[in-house]
């Protein structure tokens, strides 16, 4: 006899992060950070079959007007989603759950993968979970379709890459362009930071300029500085920190030109000469650049990463768009794979990216950053609603696109204005 019941927190984490399923967008403390930042509120959700757990859902509550709201289960449910008992009792009792609270639907987007992909996404043969998609909408859930960008919650394609047992066994499956980066070092003596919260500034700076470069909605400085506070507090954060040296960096380039001068001098070949005088203007190029910042000490990189369970998720980032030579998204890549190894997570998830992109594809530079990282192709199922009221269904989904056109187009304006909060 199946039973839905909340859970204390102890219980709920207990099942979860010992779950295949794991996700820290189903962890206790995400939903804390969605109550307080997002005004959402959790349900710590489980099934029981003779006061054993076999289901939990995150259930995240967003109130609309008129007293209705909708769920959301972030990367739920965690389940066995083989067991077709159990995910149809589950959905039958959270249905019953909603219905309560003038619910009109359950939004899942489960980490569960479609087919397997090889590296440049194409279609290995093979199991695939189609039939799960067949199943879920015979049990009343709607697919919104297998969408190629980032039209809904959460990616529906991301790279995750398997670790080994050494950051050199990782190292060797990386392509031969980040291998080719990584193997030269850090060049120009980059400092990479970590973990405190004072770095919130510079990485927000990043943030900034990310957002404005690529055209994308931002969250705010308090967002972030919470997201970051809140899950670190649980070890299930860290923040990393790229930073150029300004005076440091001048005396490595100036000592590369006198050493690249000092090489010319020996010279007699006309081609050696003009291929030593192509590099000094590079490295003439690459100083003015340098001293043309402001800062001392100036953000070249930026990511919060989540860990949970035994994942690492590279959640959110950004880059300067100044000084994109010197490699600095490489190095806090390298830097977040090597704890991530020390650390014994099997894991690393680098949080979406759209299906093969065409090269002038505004997400293909990213694509192609993570791609040759070495990680699996991965594909999910896709985004499901469980409809419990179709009529407020129908309304609402027919305004909430005009919504999110009008807070989109706002956060630009306030970014571009310096003025953006939330």
């Amino acid at each position: 006899m199946y039973e839905l019941v909340e859970l204390k927190k102890d219980e709920y984490e207990k099942f979860v992060v010992n779950s295949n399923k794991s996700h820290f967008l189903q962890s206790y403390i995400w939903g804390e950070f969605c109550k307080k930042e997002k005004k959402m509120t959790p349900y710590y959700l489980g099934l029981k079959n003779s006061k054993k757990i076999v289901a939990t859902a995150l259930l995240l509550q967003k109130k609309l007007p008129l007293g209705y709201s909708y769920f959301y289960s972030p990367r739920g449910y965690v389940l066995d989603y083989s067991d077709k008992d159990i995910l149809s009792s589950f959905t039958i009792k959270l249905k019953e759950f909603v219905k309560n609270k003038k619910g009109i639907y359950i939004k899942i987007d489960p980490d569960i993968k479609l087919q397997n992909l090889t590296i440049d996404g194409e279609v290995i043969e093979g199991d695939n979970n189609f039939p799960l998609v067949d199943y879920m909408k015979k049990i009343g859930y709607k697919h919104l379709g297998f969408n190629k960008a980032f039209e809904h919650n959460q990616p529906r394609y991301t790279f995750r890459l398997e670790l080994k047992d050494t950051i050199e066994e990782v190292r060797d499956g990386f392509h031969n362009t980040t291998k080719k980066v990584i193997n030269k070092g850090n060049m120009y003596n980059l400092e990479v930071k970590k973990n405190d919260v004072k770095y919130i500034d510079d990485f927000y700076e990043t943030m900034i300029e990310t957002a404005e470069r690529e055209g994308l909605a931002l969250y705010s400085k308090e967002y972030f500085t919470e997201f970051y506070r809140m899950l670190h507090e649980e070890n299930e954060s860290d923040i990393y920190i790229v930073y150029l040296n300004k005076e440091e960096t001048i005396k490595v380039i100036t000592d590369k030109i006198n050493e690249l001068n000092e090489q010319k001098e020996k010279l007699k070949t006309e081609n050696k000469i003009k291929e030593i005088d192509n590099q000094i203007g590079k490295q003439e190029k690459l100083l003015n650049e340098v001293k043309s910042i402001e800062k001392d000490k100036f953000p070249l990189s930026s990511i919060i990463t989540t860990k949970y369970g035994d994942k690492v998720w590279t959640i959110h980032g950004g880059n300067s768009s100044k000084l994109r030579e010197l490699n600095s998204n490489y190095l806090i890549y390298y830097e977040i794979i090597k704890d991530a190894v020390n650390d014994k997570y099997k894991v690393i998830d680098f949080f979406g990216t759209s299906y093969n992109p065409t090269t002038d594809d505004p997400e293909y530079g990213i694509y192609l950053f993570k791609k040759r990282l070495g990680g699996e192709y991965t594909e999910f199922i896709g985004e499901f609603d469980l409809i419990t009221n179709k009529k407020m269904y129908f309304i609402f989904n027919k305004l909430l696109p005009i919504y999110r056109k009008i807070v989109k187009k706002k956060n630009r304006k306030e970014i571009k204005n310096g003025t953006h909060r939330a």
